[in-house]
């Protein structure tokens, strides 16, 4: 019998493909192996755009491969951090997924922060259309990533809920385990 709780990456898809449609543009702000962004040049299809960042140039490389192999062509791979993406989107977003932590595989020592992701999420929420959905995969399980975790958590309070739904989907009982922070926008 198969799991009835979904786990934390499926669900995020699962969030995707409710959100994203064919024409649609997305957001994948940590393009680390290339995997979210093959699944959201997927969805949005040849009519849509997908914006994928990483800052490092292995990350980008590894995208690109992925997307080639695909045959994926709607895709802007952008080698710059994620904080910056308001100099390069400027169109309404239906849906954004970041992994935040560090690239798996790689220097573990080049990982995303609380400081530039919330930076991203506060620009990114003036371009999310109504309904649209900012994803935030959480590893927690170093250092940094528990820094950023904190930062998050703190600044999520603030966004006005009559504007905002936030949602935390997490396996409580697992301490270190990766877990969700779903941002979706109401007006």
């Amino acid at each position: 019998m198969a799991q009835t709780l979904e786990r934390i990456l499926p669900f995020s898809k699962h969030l995707l493909e409710r959100a994203l449609s064919p024409g649609d543009v997305a957001i994948d702000g940590t393009a680390g192996n290339g995997h979210d962004t093959l699944f959201l040049a997927e969805l949005v299809g040849e009519t849509g755009h997908v914006y994928s960042f990483d800052v490092q140039k292995e990350a980008i490389i590894n995208t690109q491969h992925k997307l080639e192999a695909a045959n994926l062509t709607q895709v802007s791979l952008i080698h710059d951090g994620h904080e910056n993406l308001s100099n390069y989107v400027t169109q309404p977003v239906s849906a954004a997924i970041f992994n935040l932590g560090y690239l798996p595989g790689s220097d573990q020592a080049i990982t995303t922060h609380g400081e530039t992701t919330w930076k991203a999420v506060t620009d990114l929420l003036s371009l999310l259309k109504k309904n649209g959905i900012i994803i935030l995969v959480i590893y927690h399980g170093h250092l940094e990533g528990k820094i950023e975790r904190n930062h998050l958590e703190s600044r999520l309070h603030e966004l006005d809920s009559k504007m905002y739904q936030v949602l935390t989907y997490q396996f409580t009982n697992r301490k270190t385990a990766p877990f969700i922070i779903a941002i979706e926008k109401l007006h």
